[in-house]
């Protein structure tokens, strides 16, 4: 679906424009035209190709999608690909990855939204209140888009940080180890998702500001810069939360192994006790004529005696030693 086809002059919105009218626009001297669609279908991608001169095998992978993020650059233009994280709940910061196409030209910005309900409209708006930057070109409305969509990112780490430190608390609850476990696991899948966003954009988005520069992204690099810093302050947060990860989770198996041993000492106790009882009555329940007090009047009373004070101490000694 069509969004937005708008040509720029010199910084400056010009119209809104047809597809058809494209063509008479681009090859206007300090002119480019971007288009934005969302959920594009196979003609709309086919009429923009010949419209563009887009390379096939980036359209091939914006048709596709699931792409990685990556910065590939075709002769005079350039293909991006992001991934965008979207939340349905406060509960769970990443519940839809969706996917942002940007091909890029000497005067033309394509961008494809998949998968994705929030749309860039913001971004434009940035863009056109400030011109003296449009005046770049496509390359500044590149960096335009990567930086929302990295500025994206943060509030997600924030969730995930914040449910961290909600689990952390509970860690040493009692009974609570075994669902700790789970939830940790369940957070560690979602910072997986995010680290596959942010680590190949860094790798790629780090060609866009140092080394050989792609033309359209000159006068825009040191812009480039500022996402790379951004995207390093990402992956650092999300190394230091797998890190804090790894750790709570050893130390919830850590905690169900304590709490399966004090189930065992109880248990154990309790089959001590019960031991005493079995040996006593196993002793004095075998059939010899020469035992010991058999016929003595207070045999039994005594052996019961026995029986109870040995199994009192007992008791106490466990209940001392916190088995009981």
């Amino acid at each position: 679906m069509l969004i937005n086809c708008v040509v720029y002059e010199d910084g400056t919105k010009l119209a809104d424009i047809a597809v058809s009218e494209i063509s008479e626009h681009v090859s206007l001297p300090g002119c480019f035209v971007w288009v934005a669609l969302q959920d594009a279908t196979p003609q709309e991608l086919d009429e923009l190709q010949a419209e563009f001169g887009l390379h096939p095998l980036a359209v091939e992978d914006t048709r596709h999608g699931h792409q990685r993020p990556k910065v590939e650059e075709y002769a005079s233009s350039l293909f991006v690909v992001l991934h965008l994280l979207e939340s349905s709940g406060a509960a769970d910061p990443v519940s839809r990855l969706g996917e942002l196409n940007v091909f890029v030209g000497k005067n033309y910005v394509v961008s494809v939204r998949n998968r994705s309900q929030r749309g860039f409209v913001d971004v434009r708006a940035r863009c056109e209140q400030e011109p003296e930057l449009l005046r770049n070109g496509p390359g500044f409305v590149l960096y335009a888009l990567m930086d929302a969509v990295v500025d994206r990112y943060f509030p997600v780490i924030d969730a995930l940080e914040v449910e961290l430190e909600t689990i952390e608390q509970q860690i040493f609850t009692q009974g609570a180890a075994r669902a700790s476990i789970r939830r940790l696991y369940e957070l560690k899948q979602r910072l997986t998702v995010l680290k596959h966003a942010v680590a190949p954009l860094l790798e790629g988005a780090a060609k866009l500001h140092g080394g050989r520069v792609p033309q359209i992204c000159m006068g825009s690099q040191e812009y480039f810069r500022d996402v790379v810093d951004h995207l390093s302050r990402i992956n650092t947060s999300i190394d230091s939360i797998r890190d804090t990860i790894g750790t709570a989770i050893h130390v919830n198996l850590s905690m169900v192994t304590i709490e399966d041993g004090e189930v065992v000492k109880r248990l154990a106790a309790w089959a001590s006790l019960f031991a005493v009882c079995t040996a006593f009555a196993g002793i004095w329940g075998m059939n010899f004529d020469s035992m010991p007090e058999l016929k003595w009047r207070y045999g039994y009373a005594a052996a019961l005696a026995l029986i109870a004070s040995t199994c009192g101490y007992l008791y106490y000694r466990f209940r001392k030693a916190g088995w009981l």
